[in-house]
């Protein structure tokens, strides 16, 4: 187990948190009744909601390219 490794479970795991955190934009009621009201579905994302999806955003690039980072240790 290398430094790589570590990084990678503790990118994971705030990943797996960070998306967690997150709200769902569909509506449960959307599924069964089969309407979408497109009023609110188009509303930019702001303050926390904007930093929990660019922290995603980071985190899965970042996780990516760790796992590549290990794989290639572990093939040396």
């Amino acid at each position: 187990m290398n430094v790589a490794d570590i990084f990678v479970l503790i990118v994971s795991v705030l990943l797996i948190i960070i998306v967690m955190m997150q709200t769902s934009k569909d509506d449960i009621n959307d599924a069964f009744n089969g309407s979408k009201t497109d009023l609110f579905k188009n509303q930019k994302t702001r303050g926390a909601e904007l930093f929990l999806q660019r922290s995603t955003i980071v985190l899965g690039v970042l996780f990516v390219g760790l796992v590549v980072l290990s794989v290639v240790l572990h093939t040396l």
